[in-house]
């Protein structure tokens, strides 16, 4: 496996699909903000949480390059198409289970049966994330397909 690579270019595809996220929200196109979602997770400030979520988020990002630098170097391989489809299947399992799970540890996000009562400050994403607005599943599909083809094209399988 490419060990340099991973480190250095599991931060370069981070940091795109980040600046894409971010250009997305600045559109209009989505309220989803993963940085605040994350940082909220230590902070309450929602200034702080955004400093901590981006550091969170970046690790984050590193550890998805792990697993795609493996599944590249499974299949001696790299391209950015292969890393698309990983992309792809990586923001299935995101908008599908993770996101919708993560009113249940958040301590700060409301969940779909929270009543008025509630004191979450974050509203929880829902399925495929709608709740942060129409476009982000096709936002989030995209950004991550960024991520995953910055990859592909970056990473050397071994």
């Amino acid at each position: 496996m490419d060990w340099a690579g991973w480190a250095l270019f599991g931060l370069v595809a981070t940091v795109a699909l980040t600046a894409a996220l971010i250009t997305a929200q600045l559109a209009g196109l989505t309220r989803l903000d993963i940085p605040l979602v994350l940082g909220t997770i230590v902070t309450e400030d929602p200034d702080r949480a955004r400093v901590v979520g981006f550091f969170i988020h970046l690790c984050a990002g590193q550890g998805f390059a792990l697993g795609y630098a493996a599944m590249f170097a499974l299949l001696h391989r790299a391209t950015w198409w292969i890393g698309a489809l990983i992309g792809s299947l990586h923001v299935g399992i995101a908008l599908t289970v993770l996101l919708p799970l993560l009113p249940g540890v958040h301590p700060r996000m409301a969940s779909q049966r929270a009543g008025p009562a509630s004191t979450a400050v974050l509203e929880p994403p829902g399925l495929f994330a709608l709740n942060y607005g129409v476009q982000t599943p096709a936002v989030a599909a995209v950004v991550h397909i960024i991520y995953g083809s910055v990859l592909g094209l970056l990473l050397q399988a071994d």
